[in-house]
């Protein structure tokens, strides 16, 4: 079993279900993705570029969609958060499947996708 599925398997409920939802949506939007596992959490690159990560942050109820480019997303995707008061990344915080609009989620991901594939290096500050 690859360390990411194995990752998945090891979350708890309600966790484990949104984000099994999550990867599903975003290896279907974007097959050009490479899913892989690093820093003990589930990554997604194109071109060999990180374009997001899934994880759950300490005392959060919520999974943590963390777009590398996130900043470059947030006057389109108002949405987007920064919690942690991080430079570059920025989240979409996704706390049941009942609230989770799919088609903003996949608008979301092809522009990020795009943004990406336009820059020469993912982390640029």
């Amino acid at each position: 079993m690859k360390s990411v599925d194995q990752y998945f398997l090891n979350q708890k409920q309600p966790y484990q279900s949104i984000m099994l939802y999550l990867r599903s949506v975003i290896l279907k939007t974007l097959p050009e993705a490479e899913e892989y596992y690093s820093y003990k959490i589930p990554f997604y690159r194109i071109d060999k570029k990180p374009l997001l990560y899934l994880n759950i942050l300490k005392g959060k109820t919520y999974v943590d969609v963390a777009f590398v480019q996130g900043i470059l997303l947030e006057p389109e995707f108002p949405e987007l958060k920064n919690d942690n008061k991080r430079k570059q990344v920025r989240s979409l915080q996704v706390y049941s499947l009942e609230d989770f609009n799919q088609q903003e989620f996949e608008t979301l991901l092809i522009a990020a996708a795009t943004k990406l594939k336009a820059s020469k290096k993912a982390w640029f500050i």
